[in-house]
């Protein structure tokens, strides 16, 4: 697979106070914007409740690295995790789609973060909502934070994206297809997913093995592993939905 990423964010702007003196956001809309993702980035501090859930694999970015990814279908355009109402499915609902409708991201000419808002996001509007900025344009104890929220997520990110530098150091990382056999005779095969080799991870010397733990990251790759467990159950809950789409890569967020 060549991951194909499909923004999430139609109309991502800088937050301003002036411009959005008077914008609301109504919280409790559900997560139906997201029903077309079938993945998403994922960091490693989420590993522990999302490895239960979601198989976790590696998968290459448009930028020539290597990110984690949970898998929430095995068909472009289909999270299996979001019912027709919006509801998600899971008990653990990953980072990357609770900070929506805001995200950090890179300001022109800046080397800095800038807080933007997605103002196609059918949450937002005049009101009624939650208000991010108070009538002296300050910023609202919502506002905080949820922009104390994006700042944790981008420092975990950062985290995550030197762990997946020090396995691809390791060469650890080896090419895997998902298949899945639905009990009505169709097949699905998923390929461009990136797991752990465990053969090589076995044969890493003591003192890199060591680093390894001493860092966190040997457990994030047991529980990467343990996580693979749930393709079959993945593919029993697409068997439990309607196939109306063909199979593709996943859209990765």
């Amino acid at each position: 697979m060549t991951s194909s990423p499909k923004s999430l964010y139609g109309k991502p702007v800088v937050l301003d106070r002036e411009r959005h003196r008077r914008l609301r956001l109504r919280t409790g809309q559900g997560f139906g914007f997201a029903a077309g993702l079938n993945a998403m980035y994922i960091t490693g501090a989420e590993f522990g409740e999302a490895c239960k859930e979601y198989p976790l694999v590696f998968v290459r970015t448009p930028e020539g690295g290597v990110e984690p990814a949970a898998m929430l279908g095995l068909r472009e355009g289909e999270n299996l995790f979001v019912d027709p109402q919006g509801r998600w499915g899971g008990r653990y609902v990953p980072a990357f789609v609770r900070r929506y409708p805001f995200v950090l991201a890179q300001l022109p000419g800046q080397s800095q973060l800038g807080v933007c808002v997605d103002e196609a996001a059918q949450a937002t509007g005049q009101q009624p909502g939650e208000a991010l900025f108070d009538a002296q344009g300050e910023p609202t104890p919502y506002l905080k934070q949820a922009i104390g929220f994006l700042e944790q997520f981008q420092r975990e990110h950062q985290r995550t994206r030197a762990f997946c530098q020090h396995l691809h150091e390791a060469d650890l990382l080896q090419p895997m297809n998902a298949r899945a056999d639905l009990p009505d005779g169709r097949a699905f095969t998923v390929d461009g997913l990136l797991v752990v080799d465990e053969k090589k991870l076995l044969a890493l010397p003591d003192a890199q093995v060591l680093a390894l733990f001493r860092g966190g990251e040997l457990h994030l790759l047991s529980m990467h592993l343990l996580s693979l467990s749930n393709l079959k159950a993945l593919t029993q809950r697409m068997a439990g939905q309607a196939v109306t789409a063909a199979p593709a890569a996943p859209s990765v967020q």
